[in-house]
């Protein structure tokens, strides 16, 4: 009989342990878990649209529309190309024909157009900052509560045109001196050089007998 309640009480026991072993495994798996999200950051892209499908170069290849734009790209259109880079939420960046562009991008809603030359026109959405420079420092940056557009015409060696309808004006850019001409037209030139020679071979037609008159 002493056995037989030996026996009974270990197998007791043995369930007891079994059932507190669970339970504490229940509550174990039923606990907070840390649920903190990695921050992730990431990239930002614009998508690339050309006139008529015409590939650009971009960094110096060959992309069409559809096309990823990176921040820190250089874009340069052709004289009959022109291109828009759509940025989403912070706006877009429309570049005429014949134009150098490097554009810069962030998360923070900023975005820039350097113009190295041509006609660059820059569309903010409200809570973003767009802005256009050129190579003598920024032309102008858009209102973040409001957002705004900005439209550049610039070559190097020019003051830069700014202003609403600079680049679907017609008005041509003036293109940089050349400078061994020392800020000289061509025209200017040529007159000057024509005017020399003229002026050299005078002589040659006016010039005194040096023997004298003849007696």
């Amino acid at each position: 009989m002493n056995l037989k309640r030996r026996n009974g009480s270990r197998a007791i026991a043995a369930l007891l342990l079994f059932f507190i072993a669970q339970i504490g495994l229940q509550i174990g798996f039923a606990g907070p878990t840390d649920t903190t999200a990695i921050p992730i950051s990431p990239q930002v892209a614009g998508r690339l649209t050309t006139s008529n499908n015409q590939p650009i170069q971009v960094n110096g290849l060959s992309a069409s529309t559809g096309a990823s734009i990176l921040s820190g790209a250089t874009l340069e259109t052709g004289a009959d190309q022109s291109a828009t880079v759509n940025l989403g939420a912070l706006g877009s960046v429309e570049i005429g024909p014949s134009s150098k562009v490097v554009l810069t991008f962030d998360e923070q809603g900023n975005f820039k157009a350097l113009v190295m030359f041509g006609c660059v026109k820059v569309a903010a959405r409200a809570n973003a900052t767009g802005e256009i420079a050129t190579d003598q420092g920024s032309a102008g940056k858009t209102n973040p509560a409001s957002g705004g557009d900005i439209e550049v015409r610039y070559q190097p060696g020019t003051t830069p045109a700014v202003g609403q309808g600079v680049c679907t004006s017609g008005a041509a850019a003036i293109p940089p001196s050349d400078p061994g001409s020392f800020g000289m037209s061509k025209a200017a030139i040529v007159a000057i050089v024509g005017a020399g020679t003229a002026a050299a071979l005078t002589p040659l037609w006016f010039q005194d007998n040096p023997s004298g008159p003849s007696n």
